[in-house]
């Protein structure tokens, strides 16, 4: 698949709700160029650099710091393997700190950024979170392992490029189960630092285990846990749906977990805005969205619950304006302090912004 692109996003447009509210976006991505997603949802998308995410957030909501999450970008092309990693982040800390300037305004993009380094190293992870932490003393907060796996092999992970971790360690199947990654993840517990865990939704209770065995480790659960409705999960909410709201449940019991709310956007979660004429508006997306978010609020609670963009990767589904305009209708129903604790003041808090 190709990303339609601004000109198909400009279709719709909206008047920015409630400009005031602030925002603290707590997962996008900066990249050059990228192709990305399994053989189900590959999509080719166009660089997406500083000036790129200045331009979505400068749509007219409050957006006052963001948070920059993996995404294989920019890795050094010598040295280590699992060293290689430390380029993205000296990367985003060069556009951090060009953000930080002031020159493009008061936005403070990428505030705080979570790294990649490949946990089945077990005790021996500790040497590459040390560089990752020397490239951005002051904004890196911890790292995202994708271990997003299904048995179909459709969606079967595979090692991303440049994730090339010796033969004897890698594992094709679900690697939240294996011993050396979770030695690897208590490296980054004692360390004080966050585990951003990428899965789909038939590993919570994988993912809750975990949890429950590293109760020290900040977990931030991306994409309202992974929901897959494509391929052969399409077609089969009845059964879907309520498989994915019990392990939502099960990961919500553990207290050192908080959930992003957001990631709807990409195609393996079965929805079809990314194939329409005219892009999805704000009041259609909250209300097709309203199941799922209000069933991560309900278990998690309002406090460890945080809305993110995924920008640039669901951008094929909706602008950033109209994303941002459903999350306030989404969570208009709240108090204020409830509201500003999910939109910005939990990531804030998480993150140390």
């Amino acid at each position: 698949m190709e990303y339609e692109g601004n000109d198909w996003l400009d279709l719709t447009q909206e008047q920015t709700l409630e400009p005031d509210i602030p925002i603290c976006d707590p997962h996008h991505h900066l990249w050059d160029r990228r192709v990305a997603g399994s053989s189900a949802t590959q999509m080719r998308y166009p660089k997406y650099l500083l000036e790129d995410f200045l331009v979505d957030i400068g749509s007219g909501h409050n957006v006052r710091s963001s948070v920059f999450v993996e995404a294989d970008a920019m890795y050094t092309a010598s040295g280590p393997e699992e060293l290689q990693s430390v380029g993205e982040v000296e990367f985003v800390q060069g556009a951090a700190a060009a953000s930080a300037s002031g020159i493009y305004g008061e936005s403070r993009v990428a505030a705080a950024i979570i790294g990649y380094a490949n946990l089945k190293l077990g005790d021996n992870v500790r040497t590459v979170l040390e560089n990752l932490l020397a490239a951005s003393p002051n904004r890196f907060r911890g790292i995202r392992h994708r271990v997003a796996w299904d048995s179909d092999p459709l969606f079967s992970r595979h090692p991303a490029p440049n994730e090339k971790s010796p033969s004897s360690s890698r594992n094709d199947g679900n690697e939240l189960t294996l011993d050396e990654f979770r030695q690897g993840a208590s490296v980054l517990s004692t360390m004080g630092l966050i585990f951003e865990g990428l899965v789909y939704h038939p590993q919570l209770f994988d993912m809750a285990k975990f949890a429950r065995e590293l109760p020290d480790l900040p977990i931030v659960l991306n994409h309202i846990g992974g929901l897959i409705r494509i391929g052969g999960y399409a077609n089969s909410d009845s059964e879907v749906f309520p498989a994915w709201k019990e392990g939502i449940a099960a990961v919500a019991e553990c207290p050192n977990v908080v959930i992003k709310l957001g990631g709807m956007g990409m195609p393996i979660v079965g929805f079809d805005w990314h194939e329409r004429d005219k892009p999805i508006g704000s009041q259609e997306l909250a209300d097709n969205m309203s199941p799922y978010i209000e069933h991560c609020i309900n278990e998690f609670g309002t406090q460890r619950c945080m809305f993110e963009s995924n920008f640039p990767v669901d951008k094929v589904s909706y602008s950033y304006n109209i994303m941002y305009n459903a999350f306030k209708l989404l969570t208009k129903g709240f108090d204020s302090n409830d509201r500003n604790a999910m939109l910005h003041d939990n990531a804030v808090k998480l993150y140390q912004i």
